[in-house]
């Protein structure tokens, strides 16, 4: 799977998406979480990102440890979206890892 790119000015404007609830970002870090529910692996490559005016690039990645939070943090994000069956398949994913927890 690739990973998804973004390219942004500078760490401050990457910064700036995050906060607002980018959508694009919030896809990326889901996908990744849901095509890696069942892997073993710890820290999952979720996006990589150009930062122009750095000359660099920041590969993010997503500990397996924080998979809810991150999927309970995005959920808001597609249901204002109104992304329905994507907000369906987060629960499942939600409910699948706590579930696995016990």
């Amino acid at each position: 799977m690739r990973m998804k790119e973004f390219e942004v000015n500078n760490s401050e404007e990457f910064e700036g998406l995050i906060e607002n609830g980018d959508i694009e970002i919030a896809q990326a870090l889901v996908e990744t979480i849901l095509k890696n529910l069942k892997g073993r692996k710890r820290h999952i490559p979720a996006m990589s990102v150009l930062l122009q005016e750095e000359q660099m690039v920041l590969d993010v990645t997503v500990d397996r440890l924080d998979f809810i939070y991150v999927l309970e943090t995005n959920l808001p994000k597609y249901e204002a979206y109104e992304m329905y069956e994507k907000c369906a398949e987060i629960v499942n994913a939600i409910k699948y890892l706590k579930d696995k927890k016990k």
